[in-house]
């Protein structure tokens, strides 16, 4: 019987994975991989406060933080529900930069994710709302 966890490369060498946790793009993964780990090392201010919440499973699941998914790094994400936190600055305002949300959303989901997104200023100044939302679609999902 085969081990249901591989050793490191061990899904190419024909192991079952019954937690995938590995869901990037292999082709980019290597360029996202070091991204993500400066992006985990500079957190934003309102990506540090989430964080506080969802480390650790506090809200009875297990969060990654800069996950990278695809060929896109997410703030947070939720594999055993399927769910992606974004966290968004206030560039996210901008048209272009909108319709590149766009596009990332439409293929997260097309993965089969949910996507909610914050501001910012939601998360710092209402954490307790924040929460309660993300809760929510734990419970929903």
């Amino acid at each position: 019987k085969r081990p249901t966890r591989p050793p490191h490369g061990g899904e190419e060498k024909g192991y079952k994975m019954e937690h995938k946790y590995m869901t990037a793009d292999k082709s980019v993964y290597s360029v996202l991989k070091e991204k993500a780990q400066h992006m985990r090392k500079e957190p934003t201010e309102a990506e540090n406060v989430l964080w506080r919440f969802l480390c650790d499973a506090q809200l009875g699941y297990k969060f990654r933080r800069q996950h990278i998914i695809d060929s896109y790094i997410v703030d947070f994400a939720c594999l055993q529900k399927k769910l992606i936190i974004e966290v968004d600055g206030k560039y996210h305002l901008e048209t272009e930069q909108q319709e590149l949300d766009k596009q990332r959303e439409q293929r997260l989901k097309s993965l089969g994710f949910t996507i909610i997104r914050f501001a910012n200023e939601q998360i710092i100044h209402d954490t307790d709302n924040t929460l309660l939302t993300i809760k929510q679609h734990l419970q929903n999902g």
